[in-house]
This record gives structure tokens, sequence and C-alpha cells, in this order.
């Protein structure tokens, strides 16, 4: 059963416009960038209205400003695509939590419209890249122009993660990870000069939260006074002695090497002996484990003292013997012998009727404790200065491989061991902890008052905060970054949190907000390389070739600048090739001049690497689908 609801009387009809089919957060971020970007129609297609982010959806829906329709539809089917006006979009986001769901979305959207742009929410990074391929062969069968027709394959956790792993390795500031290179947001309070490591100036803040420029709950100030994104040269000196700014800067990350290990020849006995050293034999140790057997002991030796009082067994261990094959219905029927011994068997099948259910439960209760326990790898105890990831589930699993990749210590907590980032965590040789993290001494356990930084990362927004508010009591100076699925939720446990902690690092970050710019941008054709907030607004970073380019080819870099729209940040070679949508790949940034002269010409040989505001970004774009 679908519904649309009616559209409101200001909102007006317009052509080109833009489909959204999802079902949590992702679709109702996408629809408020692109409401406030494309200046077209939103549809967004949600299961319910009368769930969280539906009811978002609805009241953007119901805002007499706003362009965004809601079309209840419970499946992405081709009646649904049909309804929800796929034939004549002009991109359409499939964000669904299942991959399986949005490729079947795909594939009916590209029969429904071949000239759609596609932009599809995958984790899995090798079916996305094959979609892709296929998809864009689909769409150059039709006669619509290849630009309009391509195929984008984005993960929410690829382009979340490298933010909140920035966050957790790098500490204050937004950053931006281009190419492996990490760049930071670094706020200079007012009055200080420019420092030497300062590549661009990329804000002049309000004031309102000058040592926090990624701060939501700011309220931007209006005018001159406001926050001025991408200043000229002559407001940012001017107002520097009585505003903070934020600048760009490169950051230099050093690992602690590790100390060289000396060759030593493989001995199985010692490798034996250290693996068996490990194990948790603890776990056998139990009370429960010591009163069942301890009880099954008494009643061996009761009914042995009774079998050598009445049924005397020649030699003496019978007494010890029998009793016990009795208990265990092993023995034989004891027909021919004495009445006592007849006697003492039955009472001995009654007992173990009694007491084997409760020895056979107490072994496996501890043999699971075992197992449970022998997969923990703990960290010993002399790892400091490492960063302790909590949640292994996709954004936790590709956060570990980043923070790998960079060679960060890491220390994983995971309660679920079928999650998908344990193989992995196993595989790298992590310490990993198969525990509740909220459950008493597993953060001891993880040796959170020696670690560098806490991520947090599981999908339960309610675990997530009682973690950092049982973090903040533990230790309440170390550095915290969460992910909380509500982006109005995340704002308001941050400024909580720093209103009760002023001398800690917190920072609760929204996966669907830090994704949603990249998804939008690829909506519209653009090509985004990163996003960074600044106060209420924020800036894209984006890669443009120079030929044939109308603003940049044979301007210098100062001529080229646009004051609150762009500003060239770097200027490097043509390489690398265009995407499967047609946008230049990033070549090897380590070939790109990161200060270039102003009086630089940029020719058409060059690729730039460019600090955008939204407006800007789509100005600067049109000049590339424009150039002839």
């Amino acid at each position: 059963m679908t519904s649309t609801l009616p559209v409101p009387a200001a909102s007006g009809e317009r052509t080109g416009h833009m489909v959204i089919c999802g079902d949590d957060g992702l679709a109702h971020r996408l629809a408020v960038e692109l409401d406030a970007v494309c200046g077209e129609v939103v549809t967004v297609v949600m299961p319910s209205a009368a769930d969280v982010h539906g009811a978002q959806v609805a009241a953007l829906h119901r805002d007499p400003d706003s362009a965004v329709r809601l079309h209840v539809a419970a499946r992405p089917d081709e009646a649904t695509l049909r309804a929800a006006g796929v034939e004549r979009a002009a991109a359409l986001a499939l964000t669904y939590r299942d991959d399986q769901v949005n490729v079947t979305a795909a594939l009916l959207a590209r029969a429904v419209n071949p000239s759609v742009r596609l932009v599809v929410r995958m984790f899995n990074r090798e079916r996305g890249s094959h979609l892709e391929r296929l998809l864009d062969r689909a769409a150059g069968l039709c006669d619509a122009p290849a630009a309009d027709t391509s195929t984008t394959v984005l993960s929410d956790a690829d382009t979340a993660v490298p933010e909140l792993v920035a966050a957790a390795a790098v500490g204050h500031g937004h950053t931006l990870q281009v190419d492996g290179r990490v760049f930071r947001g670094v706020v200079r309070p007012a009055g200080t000069p420019q420092h030497a490591t300062d590549l661009a100036t990329l804000a002049v803040l309000s004031g309102a939260h000058e040592d926090d420029p990624a701060s939501q709950d700011s309220p931007e100030t209006a005018g001159e006074d406001g926050t001025q994104l991408l200043p000229d040269d002559r407001t940012a000196y001017h107002r520097q002695f009585t505003h903070g700014r934020l600048m760009l800067e490169e950051v230099v990350q050093h690992h602690t090497a590790e100390p060289a290990r000396r060759t030593r020849h493989f001995r199985p006995v010692r490798w034996v002996r250290a693996r068996l050293a490990h194990l948790p034999w603890r776990v056998f140790l139990s009370r429960q484990l010591a009163a069942v057997y301890g009880s099954l002991a008494a009643v061996v030796g009761a009914l042995a003292t009774a079998t050598a009082l009445f049924a005397d067994e020649h030699p003496w261990w019978k007494n010890f013997y029998l009793p016990l094959l009795d208990i265990f219905t092993m023995g034989d029927p004891a027909t021919e012998e004495s009445p006592a011994r007849r006697i003492l068997q039955l009472v001995a099948g009654f007992v173990g009727l009694a007491v084997l259910p409760l020895v056979v439960a107490a072994t496996m209760n501890a043999t699971d404790a075992f197992r449970t326990a022998s997969a923990n790898h703990p960290p010993g105890e002399d790892v400091s200065g490492h960063i302790v990831l909590v949640g292994l589930g996709m954004v936790g699993t590709r956060a570990l491989d980043r923070l790998r990749t960079t060679g960060h210590r890491v220390v994983a907590i995971e309660r679920d061991p079928r999650a998908r980032g344990v193989a992995l965590a196993r595989a790298l040789g992590v310490p990993l902890i198969l525990e509740d993290a909220t459950a008493p001494g597993v953060l001891e356990l993880a040796r959170v008052r020696q670690c560098r930084s806490l991520l947090v990362l599981t999908r339960d927004d309610g675990q997530n905060l009682d973690i950092l508010m049982a973090v903040r009591e533990y230790h309440p100076g170390v550095r915290v970054v969460a992910r909380l699925y509500d982006d109005d939720f995340a704002a308001t446990v941050q400024r909580t949190l720093r209103a009760s902690y002023p001398d800690a690092l917190t920072r609760s970050r929204s996966v669907s907000a830090l994704a949603a710019p990249s998804f939008a941008a690829a909506m519209m054709g653009r090509h985004v390389l990163g996003v960074m907030p600044v106060e209420r607004g924020s800036l894209l970073f984006t890669c443009v070739d120079v030929a044939g380019h109308p603003e940049l080819e044979g301007r210098s870099v100062h001529q080229a600048f646009r004051r609150r729209e762009w500003r060239v940040l770097a200027v490097g070679p043509v390489g690398g090739g265009t995407g499967d949508s047609g946008t230049p790949r990033v070549p090897d940034l380590d070939a790109f001049d990161w200060r270039p002269a102003q009086g630089r010409v940029l020719a058409a040989g060059d690729r730039v690497v460019m600090a955008t505001t939204r407006r800007g970004l789509d100005v600067l774009m049109t000049g590339v689908a424009g150039r002839g």
C-alpha cells in the first residue's frame, strides 16, 4: 500500500526533480541537503510516516518554504518508483540499509528511466563496483548524454569513517582525509598571527563558539559579524584581531615505531606452553562447578562408606568404583550379589538421576564460559597510547581497517562474536574483548586510562550514550568520539557533555549527517572529496580540471578566487583519469603544490583542489558541464 502526502500549494510544480528512496536517517538528511541546494522538487519514499525519520520528512513536507514531498511505500518496486516520479526525475538516490534492496531497485529504476542519474548506497565495495559498471553499460544503450546517466555507488560508512577516525586520532578540529593525507581545520584565536603550517584561510568565525567551529548548536550571527566562509585576504586580515579564524593545515602523523623483534626458531613445546598458559582455566574453578562436583564427591564418599560397611568388597578400591558405575548407570545388575549390594545399587541409581543433570549443566556452562573467555585477547599491561574502538559493525569494521592501515594501535570491544569486524580484528592481530562495553570491568580491561582516545561506534544510540557517560565518570579527561544516529540528538549530547566536562574533548557525530553532503553532491553530478562543517554552514572540497573551465583556465590563483564561493588550495598535474561518473580522480597529492603563488597562472594541463561553499560548488561545476 502506498500513499503520498499532498503537496503544499506554496511549493509549486517544477521539473527535473530528485527522488530519494530510503528507510533511515540518511534519507532525511539527504532531503535536507537537496532542499537547501538543488532548488527542485525532492520526493522522498519511506516505509512509514509514523516512525522518527518519516515524521522528520513529513515535517519538511508541511513547511511551505520546502520543496520536499513524502511518498509512503513499503518497498521500492516498479509501481512505487513510477508513482514517485522516477520516469521524469533527474536523479535517484537509493539509501536503504539492505544492499540487496538497493541493487534490485537500481535495476528497476534503470529500466523505468534509462537516463536517470543513480546514487546507490552499498556496504559491499566489490558488489558496488560491479553494479556501477553494469548500470553504466545499460545506460550507454540509450541516447541520453553520458553525464546524465552516471551511476555512483557510495557507502555511508566509507564517507563518514574518515571524519570519525580522524577526530579520534588527531583530536581537536574537523579533519579531511584525501588520498591518505590528513588535513585539519585549526582555530586561530583573535589577535594571533598566522602560523607557518597554515595553508589557507577557510573561514572567519562569528565569535559565538570560536573555540569550536564544529559546534552545531551555536547560533550564527547575521551580517558582517557572522561566519564568513572563504573570506578575502583583506577581510581575514582586519578581522583576525576581533574574530577567530579557521585555518587549513596538514597533519603530520607520527607513529611510534614498533621495536625490532629478534628472529627466533620455532619451538613447538614452548609455543604449546605459552598458549596453554594464556587460556582462562580459572572458569573451571567457579563456585557453581565446585559446588556441583563437591556434592557428587560427597555422595560417592557416602555410598563408598555404606558399601564398605554392609557389602564389603575386595579389593578395597571396589567400594568407590562400584558406586560410581551405579551412579552413571554403567555397572551390571547386582542380581547375583548380596541384598545389601542390590539395595545400594538402586540407591546409587536414584542419586544419579538427581545429580547427573546438575553435573552436565554445570559442565556445559563452564565450557561455554571457557570458549568465550578463550576468544578474548585483552591488551597486555604494557599497552598505552592506543585507541579503544567499541563496536565492530559496518562502520566499526571500516574504522578498524582505516586505523590499522594508518598505523594506530587499536583495542576492540564487541559484544557479538558474529559481528562483521570480529574476523578482521583476529586477522589483524588486534586485541579483542568480546564483552558488553557497559559491563563492569570491561573498559578497565581495555586499559581506557592509558588510551589515547575512545571511539564508540555501535548501532545502538542508547548503548553509545551509556558508554559515553560511563567513561566520563571513569576517566573524565579521555578524548571520546561517539557515533549517534540522530543528528539533533548528537548535537544535544555534545552540548551537554561539553558543559558538564569543559576540560574534556567530546565529539558526537551522526553518520547520516556526515555522509549526506557527498550523496547530495553525487545526485547533482558533483564530485566531493570531503566535507568540513563550520558552525551552521559547511565547506566542500573538490577536484577540478582546469582545461576549458571559464573560471579557471588562463587565470592566476588570485583571479580564480571567488569570495564566499571557492578558493584554490593546491595545483597539480592532470593524472589518474576520470571516475565512472566522469569526475576527475585525484592523483598523487605529493605532486601538488599546496602553497601556490597567487600570481601563478592556471594552465590547461593543471588540476586543482578547491574549497567551496555549496552554492560555489554548483556554480563551479556548472561551468564544467557547460564547456564545449
